[in-house]
């Protein structure tokens, strides 16, 4: 199995008349791609020998999860981890990010996680947002920088999407461009304070969203445009995350004079997640 787990391409596309490029994170790895395989890179390069089992909690179809259980399987430990719940279809139904990760062997817990842990765990917070993000994340910046280099840009703006904006904070605290980021999970606020645990200065450009968005709800504009990024760029982007974030973007662009730099878009992956998504969506609205 190739380990390429870092350096992914750098691609330009055209989206309704105007040119990005974007960084295929989503093509890391088969298995371990995206920004979660930035974000515990650390635990996958370096050696654990008194720890046996990892533990995190969240959602029943997080990213997070399926990566989580990915390192796991590679480093032969044991895998716990903790969900408020798990909907009665998907128990019967296992599909997308929660289908794999138990096929990765999982232990999935639909109770309140416990305080305390034996010395031979590791416990890693919900998403990813550990300090210990940084050390692949820095090489996420470092492709980057040596990219524009390359291509003679001096003058970039980086935009991805955000849950717990760890990604976004670390890429800004490494890169000499501005990175800009709008919140998915939870407004500006709350998005402001997941900097502030991690660190207190230097955070990303927040774009304001317009319309309030609840995490995990199917709206129509994200599923227009998720398929007309397909159909114009041939690239699947994740729905939860992307959708928001191309909208965002979009109007953020056209309030600017955008000439005088280039955009750089991250895709973080979870196109995994995308199968119960897209079925969700055409349930909705393709009647």
């Amino acid at each position: 199995m190739p380990m390429n787990y870092t350096n992914s391409p750098i691609e330009q596309i055209t989206f309704n008349n105007r040119k990005y490029f974007v960084k295929r994170d989503d093509l890391l790895h088969k298995d371990f791609s995206g920004n979660k395989a930035r974000k515990f890179f650390y635990f996958l390069k370096n050696d654990f020998p008194n720890i046996k089992k990892i533990v995190s909690f969240g959602s029943a179809q997080s990213n997070a999860m399926y990566s989580l259980s990915v390192l796991c399987k590679l480093k032969d430990l044991k895998f716990d981890y903790y969900v408020d719940h798990i909907a009665s279809f998907l128990k019967e139904n296992p599909s997308g990010n929660y289908k794999y990760a138990l096929d990765n062997g999982m232990n999935i817990k639909e109770q309140e996680i416990p305080t305390i842990f034996n010395d031979d765990v590791l416990f890693i917070s919900e998403g990813g947002a550990i300090k210990e993000a940084c050390f692949g994340i820095e090489i996420l910046a470092k492709e980057i920088i040596f990219w524009a280099k390359e291509n003679k840009i001096d003058n970039l703006k980086v935009f991805l999407p955000s849950g717990t904006g760890t990604t976004a904070l670390y890429l800004q605290k490494y890169l000499p461009f501005e990175v800009l980021t709008c919140a998915c999970v939870g407004d500006e606020d709350y998005l402001e304070k997941q900097f502030n645990m991690l660190e207190k200065s230097n955070h990303p450009t927040i774009i304001r969203r317009q319309k309030k968005y609840h995490f995990g709800k199917l709206y129509k504009e994200f599923y227009e445009i998720h398929n007309e990024l397909l159909k114009q760029t041939n690239i699947e982007f994740d729905f939860l995350y992307d959708c928001l974030g191309w909208i965002c973007y979009e109007k953020y662009l056209n309030k600017i004079d955008n000439d005088t730099f280039e955009s750089l878009y991250i895709h973080q992956g979870g196109i995994l997640g995308n199968i119960s998504m897209n079925e969700r969506y055409k349930h909705k609205y393709n009647k």
